[in-house]
């Protein structure tokens, strides 16, 4: 026992350093790609042909396409070489890390991740020598470009030392963010409910129950009243509730995640029903919030002979995780592993050790073009609601994050009607509400194909719905949001199942807003008279929990 404490403490402290990564993990992958090349002659010379003219030949093709050099003074020497002398060695990486029979997907997959954040850390744009513009720039200001940039980095360095985010003037929950009128009628140690305010005499029925994430705030459906979705679910004559999930803390380390299905889902809908006669909702999920509600569903469907969802919508949100995206990447024993060490030890999952995470997929777009901007070249980006809600992370607490990243990351047990619900197997067959699934074009945290795999996972009526964004772009599609459109896939019984590429061939584009189409099958499914009744108070929204 005292070995196993040890062990986790190193390993806990190694995590800190190391942002996560396993480096058993990574020494696997390594020892299993030299293997495979040192018993390859024909990928040696491939390597070898690579590093004496193919991959600078290849670099020819990729400045074209590599946004990064597209600034004129790129072409100029000696800027010129270093932006060839980076191609070439990029194209190098790509050459030696391609697949090889024999050699594991997951680790070639795993080591082209790790080649290209290495890769992008070192591109001559992140140095202010290398960097025509930003020398352009300091010349030009006479240094006060990079005075400034120093400036920036101080206020950040400030804000991650002491854990509060830098404030953003003129955008404050509660003030302008997350400010469609209601109230928190019901509150328990996991979430508050928030009622918001009906605007229309006659509304429509079922009401509607979103489960947000719990990774992050769940305003991010209501940010500015131009683009919050509960506003126009509001406008739209619906009764719409939100859950508010509390940010844990070391007393909620032992929570798992059977734990946010009875409190956070079951209790509300219990007391929904019980307090106020409201026997059915259209459910609504978004990313680990519409997981948690395929659970839910599935495990009413199969105690229950009458479930509470006439509806299910499920918003970016994966049931099945054979093909996660680039976050499968670090989904392997000796990485959940490392991982369980660090949340043993700190009682939780940080927010910005979950960030950094997610910053690690499009490092060059998340990362690095800020760090140029913010601190080479000192400017700032302007601010949004939307900037603003992605620095309000959450935690997540060590068990429950635990039972997420084996039963479904590592095992695909829902998909594989092996993950268990109250003790016993769940399967997403025996829904029977209909079901809208969205999944959005560029999205990196559940990738559009991995959500398009619910189809084949379900017995009921489903609306696929694919729109043109990222996670969270895509999903705050406002009505009158330029240069949107959505394409539908419509999944009724005795439909025959075609793959998602083979789907998207033939798919037939619509501009505009995917908020409409949802709406206009939301009404059709809305032939229930609204229960009137008297509402209690706790707290106006947004709640207290939010501030957590």
């Amino acid at each position: 026992m005292a070995e196993t404490s040890l062990d986790r403490r190193v390993n806990a402290t190694l995590a800190k350093l190391t942002g996560g990564v396993s480096p058993a993990g990574l020494a696997v992958a390594w020892t299993d790609w030299a293997t495979h090349v040192a018993l390859s002659p024909e990928r040696q010379k491939e390597i070898g042909l690579a590093a004496f003219g193919g991959a600078v030949a290849a670099s020819l093709e990729d400045e074209k396409a590599d946004k990064r050099f597209s600034h004129p003074l790129w072409s100029l020497p000696p800027y010129a070489a270093f932006k060839t002398g980076f191609l070439a060695a990029q194209n190098w990486w790509q050459t030696a890390l391609a697949p090889m029979s024999g050699f594991d997907a997951k680790h070639q997959r795993a080591l082209d991740f790790y080649a290209r954040q290495a890769l992008d850390m070192w591109c001559p744009t992140n140095f202010p020598i290398t960097n025509p513009v930003v020398v352009a720039k300091a010349i030009e200001t006479r240094g006060a470009s990079l005075q400034q940039g120093l400036k920036n980095w101080l206020d950040d360095l400030g804000s991650t030392l002491t854990g509060h985010p830098r404030s953003v003037p003129g955008y404050d929950v509660g003030e302008t963010l997350a400010v469609t009128p209601g109230d928190v009628v019901y509150r328990n140690r996991l979430v508050e409910v928030i009622r918001y305010h009906p605007t229309q005499e006659k509304r429509k029925g079922p009401p509607i129950f979103i489960v947000p994430a719990w990774i992050m705030k769940y305003y991010v459906l209501d940010l500015s009243p131009h683009n919050s979705m509960v506003w126009y679910l509001v406008d739209q004559g619906f009764d719409v509730f939100m859950l508010s999930w509390k940010n844990p803390g070391k007393e909620e380390t032992d929570l798992d995640l059977q734990d946010y299905l009875d409190i956070g889902i079951r209790e509300p809908l219990n007391w929904l029903r019980e307090e106020h006669g409201i026997e059915a909702v259209h459910g609504v999920g978004y990313c680990l919030g519409g997981t948690l509600l395929s659970i839910a569903a599935s495990a009413y469907a199969r105690e229950e002979a009458s479930s509470p969802f006439a509806t299910l919508t499920l918003l970016a949100s994966q049931t099945d995780f054979t093909e996660p995206g680039e976050l499968g990447t670090f989904m392997t024993e000796a990485q959940v592993g490392f991982l369980e060490d660090l949340m043993e030890e700190q009682g939780y999952l940080e927010a910005g050790q979950m960030a950094a995470a997610f910053q690690m997929l499009r490092p060059a777009d998340l990362i690095w073009s800020r760090v140029i901007r913010h601190y080479l070249l000192g400017e700032r980006t302007e601010p949004n609601d939307l900037m603003v809600w992605n620095a309000d992370a959450t935690r997540m607490p060590a068990k429950m994050h635990t039972t997420y990243l084996r039963k479904l990351f590592l095992e695909n047990a829902l998909a594989r009607r092996t993950f268990k619900a109250d003790g016993r197997r769940i399967s997403l067959t025996d829904i029977r509400a209909p079901i809208y699934c969205l999944a959005t074009e560029s999205d990196h945290v559940s990738p559009w194909r991995s959500v398009f795999k619910l189809l084949a996972l379900t017995d009921t009526d489903v609306r696929f719905v694919l729109t043109k964004g990222g996670h969270n772009g895509g999903v705050l599609s406002e009505p009158g949001h330029k240069g949107r459109h959505f394409r539908v896939f419509e999944k009724v019984e005795g439909t025959r199942f075609v793959g998602p590429d083979a789907w998207l061939d033939t798919a037939v584009t619509e501009d505009g807003s995917w908020w409409l189409d949802w709406v206009a099958w939301l009404v059709d499914r809305s032939d229930q008279d609204v229960v009137e009744t008297e509402w209690s108070a706790l707290y106006q929204a947004p709640g207290t929990y939010v501030f957590d």
